[in-house]
């Protein structure tokens, strides 16, 4: 492959003004000058680079420090088109096939794109969340965790971090967010884990606490699941049969399911009246948060708790006792101004899952935080 060279700059055109690379400040002498090579925007086939001469100011505040010039990317060795370029890229490609289009290598794709993403966070500039969600991810085996906060109103995530799941991970986002913006959270969207709940009331003394709907639900449906199991161990023969190998399409949704998974929820509801009896309070559950009045939510759940005493099904009883525990975050929902899309930490965790799939395991776990970071940002 044959380079294209294009002279930038020559001693017939000197700057007579020359900016610092760190703090951009301005001077009229230079320290010294190299000539220097950069890649840039491909012309085809061909890869193109500038060749030009890049001089050191020798800076009062930090010292020799390469001029800063508009066409550069933070790393010289790229022009900034050129990592834009590959930046975008990066959204929609894997690595190693960028790398190879590209011709270049696999961490070399990986550190442009981590410029990309900075910029990103730069010109996005600091969080100030009114509505934050909190949810917990995987990131290896063995119960590593960590904390992904979101801003619900900007729909983005605003903090990675933590060496697990604990209050004291927790406080770690409140102290990068400072005192002055934890005030101005006014609605904090978590599951029942009670380090992030102690962690939020300590330092966002104005913010109400919601469960999240879809951390409640799963509960219910791990409540469900435990049914399914006791219902098949309890019976016999035939009746089996209805049961073994239906536990996706008892957890779904009717609406979601396909005409066949259907037919066979009908048989299995038909063949076991306690499995139909559970199928039928679970669904109807989700009616709580419909309601405007916690008056009538209250009055709501206490008559479905009241259906169970007669029902003997003990998981369900003890889901409706840890609701009874946790009333105050859920009865939150019914006030209009917390209505929020409770639906996007979900979404959040299903694309970061995605990241995860499509890197398969990423490694480097700053990449990872800046991708997380960075997914619902736009492209620059």
């Amino acid at each position: 492959m044959r380079m294209i060279q294009r002279p930038l700059c020559s001693h017939s055109c000197v700057v007579k003004k020359n900016a610092c690379g760190g703090c951009g400040k301005v001077y009229r002498g230079i320290y010294d000058r190299r000539r220097r090579r950069t890649r840039d925007l491909d012309c085809g086939d061909r890869a193109i680079y500038l060749d030009f001469e890049l001089r050191r100011v020798d800076c009062k505040v930090c010292g020799l420090k390469q001029e800063r010039l508009s066409f550069l990317s933070p790393n010289a060795n790229y022009t900034e088109r050129f990592v834009l370029s590959i930046g975008k890229q990066c959204r929609v490609m894997a690595v190693k096939d960028i790398a190879r289009l590209m011709r270049l290598g696999w961490d070399t794709v990986k550190d442009i794109d981590k410029i990309y993403m900075r910029e990103q966070l730069r010109r996005v500039g600091p969080p100030t969340p009114g509505v934050i969600g909190v949810d917990e991810i995987s990131i290896k085996k063995r119960h590593v965790y960590r904390i992904v906060v979101s801003d619900l109103d900007q729909k983005r995530a605003i903090w990675f971090g933590g060496d697990g799941r604990s209050e004291a991970d927790m406080d770690q986002f409140y102290a990068f967010l400072g005192p002055e913006a934890a005030k101005n959270i006014r609605l904090a969207v978590m599951d029942m884990w009670k380090p992030f709940r102690n962690s939020t009331q300590a330092h966002a003394l104005n913010a109400a606490i919601l469960f999240d709907k879809f951390h409640v639900l799963r509960h219910l449906g791990e409540a469900l699941d435990k049914i399914r199991k006791a219902e098949y161990a309890r019976v016999t023969g035939d009746k089996r049969k209805f049961i073994k190998g239906q536990k996706y399409i008892l957890l779904s949704h009717r609406e979601n399911l396909t005409n066949e998974g259907k037919r066979s929820l009908r048989l299995l509801l038909k063949a076991n009246k306690r499995l139909n009896t559970a199928y039928i309070l679970r669904e109807s559950f989700d009616q709580l948060w419909t309601y405007n009045s916690e008056v009538w939510a209250r009055k709501f759940f206490d008559n479905r708790k009241a259906q169970l005493r007669w029902q003997r099904l003990e998981p369900y009883e003890k889901f409706a006792d840890m609701i009874e525990r946790h009333w105050d975050g859920i009865a939150t929902y019914c006030q209009a101004e917390n209505k929020v899309a409770l639906g996007f930490v979900e979404g959040l965790n299903n694309k970061i899952r995605v990241i995860q799939r499509r890197a398969y395991g990423l490694r480097d776990e700053e990449y990872l935080k800046l991708k997380i970071l960075t997914a619902n940002l736009p492209e620059l």
